[in-house]
């Protein structure tokens, strides 16, 4: 089964902890919801920008969660 997960970083580069722990997702789709939903508190928690992955394989990144930059 795929597995579509997040990285947390800060804004350059480096890996935090989320704020918010998700699950593991099984669509892309859900796994952009959860983002959605809860962007505001991993911002607030530290983290900068997101990149989904597939499995190991990188989909997109990084995406920045600062409003202002979207």
């Amino acid at each position: 089964m795929t597995a579509w997960t997040w990285r947390f970083e800060k804004a350059d580069g480096t890996e935090v902890q989320p704020a918010v722990q998700p699950e593991e997702f099984s669509t892309q789709g859900d796994a952009e919801s959860w983002v959605g939903e809860h962007w505001k508190a991993l911002l607030e928690g530290g983290a900068d920008q997101v990149r989904l992955f597939e499995d190991d394989t990188e989909i997109y990144g990084p995406m920045s969660l600062h409003a202002d930059a979207a």
